[in-house]
């Protein structure tokens, strides 16, 4: 991740890398866990929620 980079990025491609390596991952325990390594707020997480919600639609 580069130097600088908004934590919502590095949230956003940390969730997508850990989807790409664990299909299956539990989304919202994802959310979380990214809420916590990258000190995101709420709103920030809520965000994310929605953000896998719109890419997951079939």
């Amino acid at each position: 991740m580069a130097a600088g980079e908004a934590p919502i990025k590095q949230a956003v491609k940390w969730i997508e890398d850990q989807l790409h390596d664990h299909p299956d991952a539990d989304r919202v325990t994802l959310v979380d866990e990214a809420a916590r390594r990258f000190d995101l707020s709420p709103l920030d997480s809520d965000f994310l929620v929605r953000h896998l919600a719109e890419r997951h639609r079939p």
